[in-house]
């Protein structure tokens, strides 16, 4: 007869199945290795289903293997009281109810571990275990609590248990890690790289997600096996993880911040209150604050990788229309603050705009740059400079840039780790309006600029055509960098800021890797303007900005637009339109009304006349899409509402107004509650809030030239 049991079975294989944490396990032996613990609590916190349970079984393991008692109690299963929380512990311990638990500990002959699961739930208790239980524990107990939130204040600021306790964050695994466990799973490596872009090393996902190759038998495959949480919303993966990363949210309201903390790539507390309509978004904020999942930098907060893209891929299965919302209730935040910003600030905000296009975000690298320095040229960064080109794009090149940082040195950018740090890479942006025939003709590339602008509509004496010549990285060149993101981010600044600018054309060693994101930013390739330098060719992508405007180019991103209309399809949203209409008064005032109306059902709107309205056309351009014109509409109509705050006698008409449309309240006697007015007086003031915006947007549409 066996005298093994299945506990021994599942312990054995759980051990065999355990990768990584090298530095965890390193510390937790080293702790038990003294002999007088200088640790008496371990204390280690993280997102849920990152490993903390297994990690804890681990631990488990190696005490059994070292012959030191050790017992495992998951909080969830006992109530947060002292008594059940002892008991638990004497059960575990094989100790009767009766027995004196701190003495059963004192006379072990080794160190005791105590490793409690699901420790957040505990934290009714928190205060008796750190005033009564724990500071009674004999010397040679060491207590290791895993949860998902980090210590409180008492932990971080006691002297004593500061030294007496050491925290750990667990995260996500490593690549190394990652394959290492997709290889213990026997799961081909030509999958792991597609599994590891899914995954982004979660061990819940990847322990998931290997179920899937053993259910479909998918490690027989000979192609790459392609995840994406999107076709996999519907099923067991993607509600297994919200099932851990969201145990309880305590309201819909709760729900929907979460929601848009997923969809943006920086959740701020004024973006959160302005996307979900309300006036302070600080209580919101601070519940997401306090997510395990969430990391919080100086002015923002944002998720973990995989919990975003699991609650964001879960949204658009469940709920097309809410994620099509949100996004168009991002978008009006994010041109608005592109419009009104500027500086870095302006800088952040393209940036997190840019994020939001799916497609286009695998052309940029979306880590902070912070610890990067824009600077402008000193007389030592030359000679670095020109090795650079002449590195990557040999000696012809080297001599031309050599001319150019001669004859416009205020054109570039250098890009440092620091102040005093060495060139990391730079940028030429050239005035080709300012440049001399003779110069423009030195060089290859600005020579078929310049021919190519020939063939165009002739420039006017004050537009500006600027060329960015040449732009790189020391180590990358012109590939994916986080240099090359704030050298695009620099370029997009630049065409919204430059007054009278004409034309922006960009020099592209490889124009094939980036013909889609030309394409998407409304600055395709030309081929007229290609040039070569040294028996290579190079690209040229370019926009006439009299054409359309650097705002409107980025309102068209194309993943914008698909997700602010699920039905996208349907001929009604597609429709482009070939001019501005003209609107009589009535029939203006009429408009407004309805639109005030229909202001947040997109649908709606897709009928109001509004759309071929002149200020609707100058603001998004002639060939927009149904759906892009409902976006500018919304823009305009809040634009228009949110003016009335600066007067304080008009500021009451837009809190009318903000219940009634921008927030709707549900009902005007509910609204008026709110306002603490009567409901005479709500019509009144929300009467005269519908007149002013009307009398705005007419002034400013009889302002608009066709």
């Amino acid at each position: 007869m066996s005298n093994k049991r299945v506990w021994h079975r599942l312990t054995s294989l759980r051990h065999q199945r355990f990768v990584g944490r090298s530095d965890e396990i390193s510390l937790f032996k080293s702790i038990l290795s003294e002999k007088f613990l200088q640790i008496q609590i371990l204390y280690i916190y993280g997102a849920g289903g990152v490993g903390k349970t297994t990690l804890l079984q681990e631990f488990s393991h190696i005490c059994t293997q070292e012959n030191t008692p050790v017992i495992y109690i998951d909080a969830r299963n006992i109530e947060p009281t002292p008594d059940s929380f002892l008991n638990a512990i004497k059960l575990n311990a094989n100790l009767s109810l009766t027995d004196n638990l701190l003495d059963a500990i004192a006379q072990c002959n080794s160190h005791y571990v105590i490793l409690i699961d699901t420790y957040e739930t505990l934290q009714p208790l928190e205060d008796w275990l750190l005033q009564i239980f724990l500071p009674q524990l004999p010397e040679n107990a060491l207590i290791v609590l895993a949860g998902r939130i980090g210590q409180n204040k008492v932990w971080r600021t006691d002297p004593g248990w500061q030294a007496l306790s050491r925290t750990i964050e667990l995260r996500n695994f490593t690549k190394s890690e990652t394959r290492n466990y997709l290889t213990k799973c026997q799961i081909a490596s030509l999958h792991h790289e597609s599994i590891l872009n899914f995954t982004h090393g979660h061990p819940l996902a990847l322990s998931l997600v290997a179920d899937v190759f053993v259910q479909h038998d998918t490690q027989d495959y000979t192609q790459d096996y392609k995840f994406d949480l999107q076709s996999l919303a519907a099923t067991d993966v993607v509600k297994t993880l919200l099932s851990q990363f969201v145990q309880e949210v305590p309201s819909a309201l709760h729900r929907a911040a979460l929601e848009v903390c997923a969809l943006v790539r920086l959740t701020t507390e004024t973006l959160l209150a302005e996307v979900l309509g309300l006036e302070d978004g600080y209580e919101l904020f601070d519940w997401l604050r306090g997510l395990s999942f969430i990391e919080s930098a100086s002015l923002w907060i944002f998720p973990h990788d995989i919990t975003r893209e699991a609650i964001a891929a879960d949204l658009r299965w469940r709920n097309p229309e809410r994620y099509a919302e949100i996004f168009s209730r991002a978008r009006i935040y994010y041109i608005k603050r592109i419009q009104q910003t500027n500086n870095e600030e302006l800088e952040r905000a393209l940036f997190d705009y840019l994020f939001k296009s799916q497609h286009v975000r695998h052309f940029f690298v979306w880590q902070d740059k912070s610890n990067l320095v824009t600077d402008s040229l000193r007389e030592t960064d030359k000679s670095v400079l020109l090795k650079m080109v002449a590195v990557h794009e040999g000696k012809d090149s080297a001599k031309i840039a050599a001319h150019w940082l001669t004859k416009q040195p205020n054109s570039v950018l250098v890009f440092r780790e620091n102040q005093d740090g060495t060139p990391l890479g730079f940028m030429m942006l050239l005035a080709l309006h300012s440049a001399s025939v003779e110069d423009l003709q030195l060089d290859p590339a600005t020579q078929a600029v310049w021919n190519y602008i020939q063939h165009q509509t002739p420039l006017q004496p004050q537009e500006k055509v600027s060329f960015c010549r040449f732009w790189m990285a020391f180590d990358s060149y012109q590939a994916v960098s986080r240099i090359q993101t704030l050298v695009y981010i620099k370029l997009f600044r630049h065409t919204i800021t430059t007054a009278n600018l004409a034309f922006l054309f960009i020099a592209i060693a490889n124009p094939n890797f980036w013909e889609y994101l030309c394409t998407a930013a409304e600055t395709p390739l030309l081929k007229q303007a290609y040039f070569t330098v040294g028996g290579r060719q190079y690209g040229v992508s370019g926009c006439d900005y009299r054409v359309i405007s650097s705002i409107n180019s980025m309102m068209q991103l194309p993943e914008w637009i698909l997700a602010m209309n699920p039905n996208l399809s349907n001929v009604n949203y597609t429709t482009s339109i070939e001019s501005s209409v003209v609107i009589n008064q009535s029939d203006f005032t009429e408009a407004v009304k309805q639109a005030l109306r229909d202001f947040i059902f997109a649908d709606a709107l897709s009928n109001n006349v509004l759309l071929n309205s002149r200020i609707v056309i100058n603001r998004i351009g002639i060939n927009s899409q149904t759906s892009e014109r409902i976006a500018t509409l919304q823009l305009i109509l809040q634009e228009a509402m949110e003016s009335l705050q600066k007067s304080p006698r008009e500021a009451k008409f837009y809190r009318a107004l903000y219940h009634s449309y921008l927030h709707p309240a549900g009902t005007q006697e509910k609204a008026a509650e709110i306002l603490d007015v009567s409901i005479a007086t709500f019509h009144r003031h929300l009467k005269a809030g519908i007149t002013r915006v009307t009398e705005i947007l007419w002034h400013q549409e009889t302002q608009c030239e066709e």
